[in-house]
């Protein structure tokens, strides 16, 4: 789906909202080191920082979240701020706080491990599944990550040993050379 077609999904949902409310979720996209990130915020933090195409966030978004799903560059500004500020090396740690309800349980819990993951530094799948007593769990373990709707703020790059990462092997690569 290209920008286009989000706007267009967008006015399209926008229509419904009542004079002068705004959205509950605010999306849009980010273009940066990475290519195209859809960017999504609820009242509690950034829901979404993702790779996946616009139509499957908001989709995610209107079922897992609910509410009314629209545009607020005003409320994306600051996750686009700190990405710029990351991705020139500026920022070591996300200020913006987080939410995680389109993860699993058992996704949140190792998401909220990798945050806790000194930026520079990395961890392994195994250790991960060991601090959740599940030291045999490699594959649930990297499968969670995998999921991972808040990547590049939610530092799932920072676990290494795993077969994939959400935005491909370039855009891993990437991010381990910021992060020297």
């Amino acid at each position: 789906m290209s920008a286009g077609d989000l706007e267009a999904l967008l006015r399209v949902t926008s229509a419904t909202y009542r004079a002068g409310r705004p959205p509950d979720v605010a999306v849009g996209t980010y273009e940066g080191a990475l290519g195209r990130l859809v960017l999504a915020v609820t009242a509690k933090g950034v829901v979404a920082c993702s790779f996946e195409d616009e139509h499957t966030i908001f989709e995610r978004l209107t079922r897992v979240v609910g509410g009314l799903v629209g545009p607020d560059a005003r409320r994306l500004d600051p996750v686009r701020r700190e990405l710029d500020a990351y991705f020139s090396r500026r920022l070591r740690a996300f200020t913006t706080p987080v939410d995680l309800q389109l993860a699993t349980p058992f996704a949140r819990t190792l998401l909220q491990m990798t945050m806790a993951v000194p930026y520079g530094t990395s961890t392994t799948t195994a250790d991960l599944g060991a601090r959740i007593g599940r030291p045999q769990a490699l594959r649930a373990v990297g499968n969670a990550l995998n999921a991972n709707p808040v990547c590049v703020i939610v530092p799932c790059h920072r676990v290494r040993d795993r077969e994939s990462y959400p935005g491909g092997a370039t855009a891993l690569e990437r991010l381990l050379r910021i992060e020297g």
